[in-house]
């Protein structure tokens, strides 16, 4: 519990400059590189001007060890370190395919699981014991999240759920039951949207006080509408991984029609991919130039000038949480073309109104493989819906509707949400 008598003695003593608390932040991932890691980073941004004492563990590969987070001092990161002893092997990924080498948890032998949660659990005893958090904030449900009751039974533990873990359970069904038994210890739990709370809900038997919707959100000083190009009407943004579950080489048939009909047409990719499926699509978009353009893994700065230069910003994808992209490009003044998930439905229809236009989805079999026999009727419609919304009129930035409906997505906004989680869990 916080002492609260103690640290008013020291902010008055002035050996302590006011805090609200000390939380630890736990992402297994690299940070920065994905949604969850994009999130840790805001979050921790944020914490710092509302006066949280904070320290970060991660994952990293030996290659990197010194990894960024938030903008905290490097002493105030304590990475765990992979491609080195005794973890002689990439960072397992919440995905199956990351913008990075990873490990796939499906692939791990139970050898390897236990080498990689004994591994966390020393690197947090030790971390925990040194920085003696108020409070913890994982991120995703899954085995991480799931042992640090193990070394932390007694400080309050809030886990960010980003709908990964809840699809690697589909994948690696013989976890199922340790990530549910372990991840059920920790008191309270963040969700995206609606669909989240009640899946997590019936997967952790919890009851629904325990469960929080806190959004998503994006930076409104990097990613806003001044400054737009006037010649951006032949410009479609993709920004995500370079893989099938994200729906990218039926959006590239979709392109290849497209260009026959609008002449200029360019389709900008914004993202990476590793493994064998991420090196099938690069070739085949490089094959596809000058109509396909990749740009690589952009910084926040660069992704927010490429989408005010595009007219569309287009999500194919099959499984989602909520994709932080689409609110990214929509602030840029995008219009937005994305499959019927249940986060875009839920989340953000309602504020993005009329700039957004929904694709069916094919039917999927496991998490995120659509039937193949669906797929020529999934293009179709793709293709027919980006061919309306090249011919719409574009957002109207300069509207007060316009600035109302981003308003509920900044990260101030969900920061605000968050805190009083961690405040009622210290009490």
């Amino acid at each position: 519990m916080l002492d609260a008598a103690r640290l008013q003695w020291k902010f008055m003593s002035g050996t302590l400059p006011f805090m609200a608390g000390k939380v630890l932040h736990v992402l297994s991932q690299q940070p920065s590189m994905t949604g969850s890691g994009i999130t840790l980073d805001s979050m921790v941004d944020i914490a710092r001007e509302a006066g949280w004492d904070q320290h970060a563990v991660v994952g990293s590969p030996a290659s990197n060890p010194a990894p960024n987070v938030g903008g905290l001092p490097h002493g105030s990161i304590s990475p765990l370190l992979f491609d080195s002893s005794p973890l002689n092997f990439p960072i397992p990924g919440m995905s199956d395919v990351m913008p990075y080498p990873s490990t796939r948890f499906s692939s791990m032998p139970e050898a390897r699981l236990k080498v990689y949660e004994d591994s966390w659990r020393r690197h947090l005893d030790g971390v925990i014991d040194r920085f003696q958090p108020d409070i913890i904030h994982s991120h995703h449900i899954w085995l991480l999240s799931s042992i640090i009751k193990d070394v932390a039974p007694h400080t309050p533990v809030i886990t960010h759920c980003h709908a990964t873990g809840l699809r690697q359970m589909t994948l690696c069904p013989h976890l199922v039951d340790r990530v549910a038994r372990g991840c059920s210890r920790n008191e309270q739990f963040a969700v995206l949207h609606r669909e989240h709370a009640e899946k997590l809900a019936e997967v952790l038997h919890l009851p629904a006080h325990r469960i929080h919707l806190v959004g998503a959100g994006y930076d409104e000083r990097v990613f806003h509408s001044e400054g737009r190009s006037d010649s951006r009407d032949k410009n479609i943004i993709y920004a995500g991984k370079f893989s099938r579950a994200k729906g990218l080489p039926w959006l590239l048939d979709a392109v290849n029609s497209l260009a026959q009909k609008h002449s200029g047409l360019t389709l900008h990719v914004a993202g990476s991919g590793a493994g064998a499926q991420s090196e099938v699509l690069r070739e085949r978009m490089i094959s596809m130039s000058p109509t396909v353009v990749l740009h690589g893994q952009l910084t926040h700065i660069a992704l927010a000038d490429l989408m005010r230069r595009c007219k569309l910003c287009v999500l194919p994808s099959f499984h989602e949480g909520l994709p932080l992209a689409l609110v990214e490009a929509f602030a840029c003044g995008c219009r937005i073309v994305s499959t019927r998930l249940t986060g875009v439905e839920d989340g953000l229809a309602p504020s993005l109104g009329a700039a957004l236009d929904l694709v069916s989805m094919p039917r999927l079999k496991d998490a995120d493989i659509p039937l193949e026999r669906d797929l020529p009727a999934f293009v179709e419609e793709l293709t027919d819906t980006l061919d309306a919304a090249l011919n719409a009129p574009p957002v109207d930035t300069a509207s007060v509707a316009f600035s109302t409906s981003l308003a509920p997505f900044t990260w101030r906004a969900v920061f605000e949400k968050v805190e009083k989680i961690w405040k009622s869990a210290i009490g």
